[in-house]
């Protein structure tokens, strides 16, 4: 009985008709089936729309795949999606077919394989941008052929990064037993955070004072000594001393009064969509990219199912004439004239580097008449959150800038000049809905020019500080101004690195761990092209001129072959050695302890005493000029935590680093002592299995 009704369920799903009711429909297939059930009930009766579920086709996973001479690719349909091929063929079978999946380079690969495996030709592709009755209606009526340099962009992609996970991955594993894979551009990522903790650990900090007076308001900063400019590192305790004990008024000089435009933002792309939210929201680029994927597809609500958003994997600001009507009607009526902005202002493309998918259009609500508020009756929290975010920047960037009165103002005293400025809002325009500043005092308007004004001028002590550690936003605008990856990806790149523990969420930033350090030096050592930001970026480019149809997507791979296969033979012959002296005191001589590799894994061994220590690769550390150093704070709020979590009696308050290394170094030296002597031998190894292991 229960089998019976998960057939029907299954059937359901799958949005399986009787196919001899169905002998006259035509075949919609889309990637997923959320977006199916709207699509089919947009259309009606004279289609039928099934969901292939993503990808169906791809390069074998336990095989190469890849004959690198003529780079023949040999396909098989992925282990588990044999019954969706099937129930695919069989409905599509005597019947007119139109491929519907997405229309970025994955989509159109998708839409290439699913034609291959039912042996249809001719124009079959369509696609659209949002999944409104008005925008599917159009493209069924308008098929195009697939277009082959999308294709061949996403399998050169795909060529490329399987070359560099079958070749140097079984390198990785053959000297570190915990790395998982290298991969094309996650490993240039990962080189980007190690470099910025590199950056933090060489950060020496500068005391310097800051000085400033409260009038009137208004908080003047010590900005000129002697007319001159100065930058706050070069006030010393001197000067501020000077002038906190000396100064007793000041002169007002000079007050500058001008109005100044705050222009709306560009609507969002996929990569201003993820910093937003992460940085409004606190959600990670994963669940960003999830939720808006649901709201594009559609979701079942109280007034049927119902796509809220166009595509959300765009770069590309530009925005339908149909949308821009819709949006300045809801902002004439809602708002007045007053707030409609200067179209040419608000449709203009932002600058990328690289080459902006202008087919697409931005990232805006299908509908502007569903606002956030009526989006709250139809939407879970999360969902209504990220709507909101999306709707209001979208119209935020049809409507008028804001107008500011900004004064600003110079006093003097002797040879110290104190800065102010303040701003006025006199018109909200998009700030009307997108963001709202501060009321000001309005105190200072009551100044007069060359009037000597009491004052107490105060001073704090200070010190630079060193660049922060990127969050998930700040990576995001990291790759995509460095021209690495695509903004689809960037939610992958990040999930792949937190997968294989090569670095580590602390407090919303990313950091590397021991094995991400480890894994990036062999890497930069072995393969400096792959964890390059300017060789990723230039692929990433060539790519694109292969979607364009400036180049045949071989000989930019076989071009990538050549330099390469030289690193990769060198690789392979020659012995490389993991051994990093440390800063970390053995805890039975002396000594500091080594940092090693063996057949277990990353491992400690003091030269001195000769004890070895096992040790977790999630510990946090800098590898700098060929010594591994602690991170001592993050180390201490990890020992802390795991304290906190341990019923074992620490009552003798030394600090231990035996709840992060692992074992201690008596319970651990028979193993560790196994485990460098397997090192060794393995290193003896490498040469012999080299060939079998890469593929070669």
């Amino acid at each position: 009985m229960a089998k019976s009704k998960n057939v029907v369920e299954d059937k359901k799903d799958e949005l399986v008709n009787d196919t001899s009711k169905n002998i006259d429909k035509k075949v919609i297939i889309v990637e997923s089936p959320a977006k199916a059930k709207t699509i089919e009930h947009i259309l009606g009766k004279d289609y039928q729309v099934i969901s292939s579920k993503g990808h169906v086709r791809d390069l074998p996973q336990k095989q190469f795949g890849v004959d690198l001479k003529s780079l023949k690719l040999d396909f098989e349909i992925i282990p588990g999606k044999e019954p969706v091929v099937e129930h695919i063929k069989k409905v599509a079978e005597g019947k007119d077919v139109l491929l519907a999946s997405d229309q970025d380079r994955e989509g159109e690969a998708i839409a290439w394989h699913l034609a291959a495996i039912l042996g249809v030709k001719g124009k079959n592709r369509i696609t659209f941008s949002e999944i409104t009755e008005k925008a599917i209606k159009e493209s069924v009526k308008n098929p195009r052929e697939i277009d082959m340099n999308k294709v061949n962009a996403q399998l050169a992609r795909r060529v490329l990064d399987r070359i560099v996970g079958y070749k140097i991955s079984p390198l990785l594993w053959r000297i570190i037993k915990d790395a998982r894979s290298a991969g094309r551009v996650q490993s240039a990522a990962l080189k980007i955070i190690c470099e910025r903790e590199r950056e933090r650990y060489r950060f020496v900090p500068q005391k310097y004072y800051k000085v400033w007076i409260d009038i009137a308001g208004l908080k003047a900063y010590l900005t000129k000594i002697d007319g001159k400019k100065v930058k706050p590192t070069d006030i010393n305790e001197d000067i501020a001393k000077e002038v906190t004990e000396n100064i007793k008024s000041v002169k007002l000089v000079d007050i500058d009064i001008k109005e100044v435009k705050k222009n709306p933002p560009a609507p969002f792309i996929t990569s201003t969509l993820q910093q937003d939210a992460a940085s409004k929201l606190g959600f990670p680029v994963s669940k960003t990219m999830k939720i808006a994927q649901s709201l594009y597809e559609g979701v079942d609500t109280i007034e049927g199912h119902t796509a809220f958003i166009t595509y959300m994997r765009t770069d590309s600001t530009r925005i339908s004439d149909e949308a821009k009507e819709a949006a300045s009607e809801f902002i004439r009526k809602n708002f007045g004239n007053e707030y409609l902005g200067e179209d040419s202002k608000k449709t203009s493309k932002k600058e990328t580097k690289g080459k902006v998918q202008d087919a697409h259009e931005c990232i805006r609500p299908v509908d502007v008449n569903i606002t956030p508020e009526k989006a709250k009756e139809l939407l879970d929290k999360d969902h209504q959150k990220l709507y909101e975010l999306i709707w209001k920047r979208f119209v935020a960037s049809q409507m008028s800038s804001a107008i500011y009165k900004q004064y600003s103002y110079d006093f003097e005293s002797g040879k110290y000049t104190f800065e102010a400025a303040i701003r006025e809002r006199i018109f909200d325009g998009f700030e009307k809905i997108y963001t709202m500043d501060n009321e000001v005092s309005e105190e200072h308007k009551e100044l007069k020019i060359q009037q000597d004004y009491p004052v107490e001028p105060k001073s704090a002590e200070s010190q630079t500080t060193p660049p922060d550690r990127y969050s998930e936003a700040a990576l995001v605008k990291v790759l995509e101004a460095e021209g690495i990856g695509r903004p689809s990806t960037y939610a992958t790149i990040i999930q792949t690195l937190l997968d294989r523990k090569y670095i580590v969420k602390n407090k919303k930033t990313l950091m590397p761990t021991i094995l991400g350090f480890v894994v990036n030096h062999y890497l930069e050592q072995r393969f400096p092209d792959i964890v390059d930001k300017g060789f990723t970026a230039e692929m990433e480019k060539q790519l694109d001129e292969i979607e364009n149809g400036q180049k045949d997507w071989k000989e930019v791979v076989k071009t990538f072959l050549k330099e390469f296969n030289k690193d990769l033979e060198n690789a392979q012959n020659e012995f490389f050695s993991i051994d990093f002296d440390t800063d970390i005191k053995c805890e039975d001589c002396a000594g500091n302890y080594k940092l090693k590799v063996g057949k277990f894994g990353l491992y400690f061994h003091c030269p001195q005493c000769k004890t070895n220590k096992s040790i977790k690769s999630d510990v946090f550390g800098v590898i700098d000029d060929g010594k591994f150093f602690v991170m001592k704070e993050v180390q201490e709020e990890k020992d802390t935590e795991s304290l906190e979590n341990s019923s074992e009696d620490s009552s003798n308050g030394k600090k231990s680093y035996r709840k992060s290394y692992g074992k201690s170094s008596k319970s651990s030296n028979k193993s560790s002592k196994k485990a460098a002597s397997s090192s060794s031998n393995s290193q003896k190894t490498n040469n012999k299995n080299s060939s079998k292991k890469s593929g070669k």
